[in-house]
């Protein structure tokens, strides 16, 4: 594999060799893309000149356009136009957010395309939508589409589902595989090989990523030719030396130059408050739109119900997004939040999971925070880099408590380098007065928002139990231990009534006090809710409920087996011929054995018969010499003497 490396500045459009189509570079400068990324500059001419390619670079550098720009313009000139039912490029990528995000950029060329030109159209195929497998098989054949961009699941029916006789990939030009380690790390790997063995192996492949990993080495050597790695670093010059002697060192980083990463550290019970700490210095230094990361759904669903009811804070608009939301959701939230015209009165915070820490470009972003540290450090650069993008400037925060400073020195060495902000550090309530959000009195009023529904308290309970989980599963174990994990703190920083029963909480209780709270009077908002707790505290009623729950477990199991993903029927079914193949081959070794026994012994009873038979021949001679030496009268000659 040759490597290619590119300067931290890259010229303008017109250095590219070969050139753009006139009206495409027109739609890139509208696009704000008024000079070449570094990626772009060196990726675009490889992908144009039928090399296979491996870019790493850091998130927010224009990757989609390095591969959407070289699709077009290759479909474009192919001297033979596709037919109807025949794919000329296919773009996967982890999650359908990006994959629509991919779509949307494709389709602003395809809108500006001049009328006499046959601009190549694209189909979306994404898991978790309304349309079926049959409904995206047909719209390719409607639309004329030549480009098909999906997740991997859906890609896969596609190809070798129900589209498998009446789709041609053998005219397939281009295969792209967008946030390429993602894909593996979210267990694709078997699905990807069966795509790349369908496809055709004169195609021109590109993997994008702003991380390398061993697995991802292993997709290069199965599914690319020779290809080129293009590695885009960012490096920060520093100082250093002794007074009479500076000098200066590149310094690699795996975030944009122009990110700031802070991290603070604090009490974990006062986690929380240290979260609108920062938001408010933040404020004070114009920033308006911001993302905060949790570890789990549950973390999100539940901060998002107690955030949005907090007085203090009625001026921010909340957003919530995670995967457990349906996907027309998840879609209409990233609009609302990309659309929402933020100021410093009245600001914007998107909280989220790790489904948006990864290709998705919401501009104008000024501030990420990360409330928990990610459980895959890699994700770390991934979640910061959603600001900062294209040059912009962006800062990035990250709480940390007790041993996770150890966190630090990790990320150092993991090139992305982290520091304290000595503005904030000064002016937190332990020091100043100057920000009002205080650990004990936003305990008080959490609780008070949670005891106004009983849901919001399951919530709580839930979210609590899952950061727990997500905690023990810690990339970096040695730092991030749950026994080391103050279990009090957090649930006083959730603002939680009580700790729920779980084995890590045992002999680790002191100095939490249980909320006074009635607890059979303790009411759902949800009138419906409420009415059927209250009929489910008469003991006959329990008693039905439960057997009618284990009815109903019973029809989930049976409707999930019959709804369950075609890939995955074809899993299971895979499953079972290898069972009955390895049943069949098991009964034919069995069989063998049996005749080889058979045999043997069969042998053995005809040796014992030729060997009888023997020793009958021989008794019979014997018996006839004598009868003949009796007739000659030797016998009473021998006798005698």
């Amino acid at each position: 594999m040759s490597a290619s490396t590119s300067n931290a500045f890259a010229g303008p459009w017109s250095r590219l060799n070969p050139s753009l189509t006139p009206w495409i570079l027109d739609v890139v400068h509208s696009l704000g893309f008024t000079q070449m990324t570094p990626v772009q500059a060196s990726t675009i001419p490889l992908f144009m000149k039928h090399k296979d390619v491996v870019v790493e670079a850091v998130t927010g550098s224009g990757k989609t356009l390095a591969f959407l720009i070289p699709i077009i313009e290759r479909l474009m000139k192919r001297d033979v136009p596709l037919r109807t039912h025949e794919v000329g490029a296919l773009i996967v990528s982890p999650t359908r957010e990006l994959a629509t995000q991919i779509n949307s950029v494709l389709s602003k060329f395809v809108d500006a395309a001049p009328e006499d030109v046959s601009c190549p159209r694209s189909v979306l195929m994404v898991s978790g939508t309304e349309s079926t497998p049959a409904q995206d098989l047909s719209r390719f054949l409607e639309s004329s589409a030549d480009i098909v961009i999906g997740t991997p699941g859906r890609i896969e029916e596609f190809l070798l589902g129900r589209g498998g006789n009446r789709v041609s990939v053998k005219e397939l030009e281009v295969l792209v595989f967008d946030e390429a380690d993602r894909l593996l790390d979210l267990g694709f790997t078997t699905t990807i090989t069966r795509i790349i063995t369908h496809l055709p192996k004169q195609r021109r492949t590109g993997l994008f990523s702003a991380t390398m990993t061993d697995a991802l080495s292993e997709l290069v050597r199965m599914g690319l030719r020779n290809p080129v790695r293009v590695t885009v670093k960012v490096e920060a010059k520093k100082l250093a030396g002794t007074k009479r002697k500076a000098e200066e060192v590149i310094e690699e980083r795996r975030t944009p130059a122009s990110l700031q990463n802070y991290y603070t550290l604090c009490e974990t019970e006062e986690k929380t408050s240290r979260l609108f700490n920062i938001v408010q210095h933040e404020r004070n230094r114009s920033s308006s739109k911001f993302i905060v990361y949790f570890a789990t759904c549950a973390a999100v669903d539940y901060f998002y119900r107690v955030f949005s009811g907090l007085g203090d804070f009625q001026t921010i608009e909340f957003f919530s997004l995670h995967g457990h939301l349906p996907p027309e959701k998840r879609t209409l939230t990233l609009e609302s939040f990309t659309n929402h015209p933020s100021t410093v009165s009245n600001p914007s915070i998107l909280l989220c999971t790790d489904v948006a820490a990864r290709g998705l470009d919401l501009p104008d972003v000024d501030v990420v925070i990360q409330y928990d540290a990610p459980v895959d450090t890699k994700t770390f650069s991934h979640r910061a880099g959603r600001t900062a993008r294209m040059g912009r400037e962006g800062r990035a925060w990250v709480l940390l408590t007790g041993r996770e400073s150890e966190y630090v020195d990790l990320l150092q060495i993991r090139k992305i380098p982290l520091k304290q902000d000595p503005s904030f550090e000064s002016q937190l309530p332990s020091t100043s007065t100057n920000y009002s959000v205080k650990k004990g009195d936003l305990l008080r009023e959490m609780r008070s928002i949670v005891l106004r529904d009983r849901d919001t308290h399951e919530k709580g309970t839930k979210a609590f139990v899952s950061f727990v989980r997500a905690y023990s599963k810690h990339e970096a174990s040695y730092i991030f231990r749950v026994k080391d994990l103050d279990l009090v703190g957090v649930a006083k920083s959730y603002g939680l009534l009580r700790l729920p029963r779980m084995p890590e909480l045992k002999g680790r209780t002191d100095g939490w006090e249980d909320a006074h709270v009635d607890w059979e009077e303790y009411a759902y908002l949800d009138k419906a809710r409420e009415s059927k707790r209250r009929a489910e505290l008469d003991p006959a009623v329990k008693a039905d409920t439960a057997a009618k729950g284990q009815n109903e477990k019973e029809k989930r199991q049976i409707q999930k087996k019959k709804n369950s993903a075609w890939s995955q029927k074809v899993e299971a079914k895979e499953g079972r011929e290898k069972r009955k193949e390895k049943r069949q081959r098991k009964k034919a070794w069995e069989r063998n054995v049996a005749e080889e026994i058979k045999k043997k012994q069969m042998e053995d009873k005809m040796d014992a018969d030729d060997w009888k038979e023997l020793a009958d021949e021989e008794r019979q001679a014997k018996k006839a010499k004598r009868a003949k030496l009796i007739s000659s009268g030797d016998l009473k000659v021998f006798m005698e003497l």
